[in-house]
């Protein structure tokens, strides 16, 4: 039933986005002949003639269109020119294709004022993270961080914490012996094995039997990661270099207490070194307990990027219990939502997010329906809110196909003082709309594997 209603709810945002070009079409004076509820692919479910616009509902509700005399020049009928929607002003044009974009902005709005003004309360994204309990093996650095139970974490390593997720990444690429060193630290461990070591060569292999003189081992330094990825706008990409099997092997056979390293002759100072820099990272935590901020001891995951923490979030939520908290409330999820979008769209067109990442309308439906499920419809109409962002979003874009591109195309003819040849818009267009079938199969194949797998 959760799934229903989210699909009902995308259904609603394609007929608002429709609903906005018919309407402004209707109030500018262009002739409409049609509008379409659903994609016409299988059976018409129902159409009927109101005025002069045939209105039609498909068997494919996750679609919609509105149809303009101009595209019947296949039915044979002899269509007046001042008919056509291509003799209308540019303006007017220009307005009718912005007006599905405006009209799910709108619809967004509404719907976050709406349950701002029902619920009395908006989501801020972030959240407090409360330690619940420790659970790592008694041997674990954790207990010998001052870490208690009950202490809120507010940072990792100078970040603000505001989700579990932050906690995860930080641990995750800390784990011990990850393989991955900071170059500069591999540098300056290079460095001290030349001062111990001034006869051996650098990146010559060391003669079998020779005893390497080690200096003392020490932690790596903690990673940093940017506050766009800590709130998972983005992939973290650890860019710290990966070591060989051979130094890693090198890795494992030095102790802590060593001072000392034998080489078996098929080995390079490099090599020592890069092993001397692949050890434990450390995570530092800032508490807040008692009313105080408490810097810790270091923690450090285990092989796994585990650090032994049971953690419960608490959501902090925006209060709007009258009309002042209602507007301002509202405006500042919007602003903070409408941020992810564009900055979510831009790592996707830099080539930071993979296609393989992509998804659509499935997983929507299905992660809709579990959000309507586990929290309720109010955070399912936020959910929908922030959909109908995407859309207009997207939608907008200067893609050919999509209604950004027609208002491009439109712009140009502005700009020109004479329309573009449209036998050429015609065919740009069917090319991106294929292009756009393709990669709706690829989100689509996304989407079935990501449910499949159980990745979702």
């Amino acid at each position: 039933m959760s799934i229903i209603i989210m699909i009902l709810l995308l259904s609603f945002l394609i007929l608002v986005h429709e609903a906005g070009h018919f309407l402004c079409a209707k109030a500018l004076g262009f002739k409409v002949s049609k509008f379409g509820f659903g994609l016409p692919i299988g059976p018409t479910l129902w159409s009927k003639k109101i005025g002069d616009v045939e209105v039609l509902v498909h068997a494919c509700l996750l679609g919609g269109y509105v149809g303009f005399p101009d595209d019947e020049k296949d039915s044979g009928i002899q269509i007046p020119e001042e008919d056509k929607f291509i003799n209308y002003p540019v303006w007017k044009r220009m307005i009718v294709i912005s007006a599905g974009v405006v009209a799910n902005i709108i619809i967004a709005i509404l719907l976050v004022m709406f349950t701002a003004a029902v619920w009395g309360k908006l989501p801020s994204g972030n959240y407090k993270i409360f330690v619940n309990n420790i659970v790592a093996s008694k041997t674990a650095s954790i207990w010998n961080s001052g870490l208690q139970k009950g202490d809120r974490i507010l940072k990792i390593n100078g970040s603000d914490i505001t989700n579990t997720y932050a906690i995860t990444l930080f641990a995750k690429n800390s784990a011990e012996n990850d393989g991955k060193i900071n170059s500069d630290f591999a540098q300056q461990n290079l460095k001290k094995l030349r001062q111990l070591n001034p006869d051996l060569p650098v990146e010559e292999v060391i003669p079998a039997k020779t005893v390497i003189k080690l200096p003392q081992k020490q932690d790596e330094p903690a990673i940093t990661i940017g506050k766009e990825a800590l709130k998972g706008y983005t992939i973290y990409k650890n860019e710290e270099i990966s070591v060989s099997g051979e130094q890693a092997k090198i890795r494992d056979n030095i102790k802590a207490e060593d001072n000392s390293y034998i080489s078996e002759g098929n080995i390079t100072l490099k090599d020592v070194a890069n092993a001397l820099s692949d050890g434990i990272k450390p995570v530092n935590l800032t508490v807040l307990r008692d009313g105080k901020e408490i810097d810790l001891k270091p923690i450090y995951p285990n092989k796994k990027g585990l650090m032994g923490i049971e953690m419960e979030a608490r959501q902090e939520l925006i209060k709007t219990k009258n009309p002042v908290a209602i507007i301002k409330g509202s405006l500042s999820y919007l602003w903070e939502q409408s941020y992810m979008l564009v900055y979510g769209l831009w790592q996707l067109f830099t080539g930071k997010i993979p296609v393989k990442e992509l998804h659509g309308i499935v997983v929507i439906a299905k992660i809709g329906g579990d959000v309507i499920q586990n929290s309720g419809i109010f955070s399912g109409l936020l959910l929908t809110a922030m959909i109908s962002l995407d859309l207009a979003l997207v939608n907008f874009l200067p893609i050919p196909a999509l209604d950004g591109g027609h208002f491009m195309f439109l712009l140009i003819e502005k700009l020109r003082g004479k329309p573009l040849n449209q036998e050429t818009i015609d065919k740009i267009s069917n090319i991106f709309f294929l292009l756009l079938i393709i990669l709706m199969i690829l989100i689509v194949f996304n989407d079935i594997y990501a449910l499949v797998m159980h990745k979702l």
